[in-house]
């Protein structure tokens, strides 16, 4: 994960997916969901917008800092923060699988770590 072009790749991806579930979730999904599952499902679209978001400013960084090899992990770990989080409450506001809503907590440990890797790769140089 330490290409620039696979980070940009997954930024782009994840914006994407970002904005055309948002969009979805606030027109397609108004008169379908309670309050409680349109806000569940917006505050996934937007911690996957701004990992995405850092995933294109990873994919910077990695290229200016090619020596940074700690970079590569929160590339992974926003990634699969994003699945896990995001994903998780996707299902969740939809009415789906309940017991996912476990998995959410791990996804968001991953986009912590994924922000520790960015703070160690800048201290070890």
């Amino acid at each position: 994960m330490n290409n620039p072009r696979t980070l940009l790749l997954l930024a782009a991806i994840f914006g994407g997916l970002a904005v055309a579930l948002g969009a979805f979730g606030a027109h397609g999904l108004k008169s379908v969901l309670s309050a409680q599952q349109l806000e569940t499902f917006q505050t996934a679209v937007r911690y996957q917008m701004y990992h995405a978001l850092a995933l294109l400013f990873l994919a910077l960084a990695v290229k200016v800092f090619p020596e940074m090899s700690a970079l590569t992990w929160a590339g992974w770990g926003w990634s699969l923060g994003i699945v896990l989080f995001s994903g998780s409450l996707y299902v969740v506001s939809a009415g789906g699988a309940r017991w996912l809503g476990a998995i959410t907590p791990l996804g968001g440990v991953c986009f912590i770590l994924g922000w520790v890797s960015v703070a160690w790769a800048s201290l070890k140089g």
